[in-house]
């Protein structure tokens, strides 16, 4: 629903598995196959998949301020399975943590996390606060404290429901 900019960093693949359901319409993505190739999955990973985009949901609701749209397992738990391993380049010697072998859809957003912390970015990773939405995207307000993914969209409904609730 969101005309933004991705999110920066790894965290483009966190939004992109987050906005995969559409709220509004109940459109999946993760339930066609071009939809499931673009995160790398299969149909036996969609389970998972959901699991882990239901745990980020709620954890960038938290990070907005607001409470958990439903009961899910703690996304801590999920990312402490995910095995990473930290990387050095030769050439300048940076360090990353990254996904071990093939990298599991959690190992990857495991270290998108990771990277979005040590960035200062992990923060300002939201859900929309529009019940119908809770889409994913990355507040780039001056002060940190956007509400809605669109204001043209789930911003203008929210300020007219407030409105039309004055006039009654």
């Amino acid at each position: 629903m969101s005309e933004r900019s991705p999110a920066p960093g790894g965290l483009e693949l966190v939004e992109a598995l987050v906005n995969t359901l559409d709220l509004e319409t109940g459109a999946d993505a993760l339930d066609t196959g071009e939809g499931r190739a673009r995160l790398g999955l299969t149909e036996e990973d969609v389970p998972a998949a959901r699991e882990l985009r239901e745990s980020l949901r709620v954890t960038l609701l938290a990070h907005a301020g607001h409470p958990p749209h439903r009961p899910v397992t703690p996304l801590g738990e999920l990312l402490a399975a995910a095995p990473l391993v930290v990387t050095v380049d030769p050439a300048d010697g940076s360090a990353a943590l990254a996904p071990a072998g093939e990298g599991s859809l959690t190992a990857r957003v495991a270290a998108a996390v990771a990277q979005a912390l040590v960035a200062g970015t992990w923060s300002r990773f939201k859900a929309c606060e529009a019940a119908d939405c809770h889409w994913a995207y990355y507040d780039r307000s001056p002060a940190g404290r956007g509400r809605w993914c669109s204001m043209q969209v789930c911003g203008a409904r929210a300020k007219m429901r407030r409105y039309r609730a004055k006039e009654s």
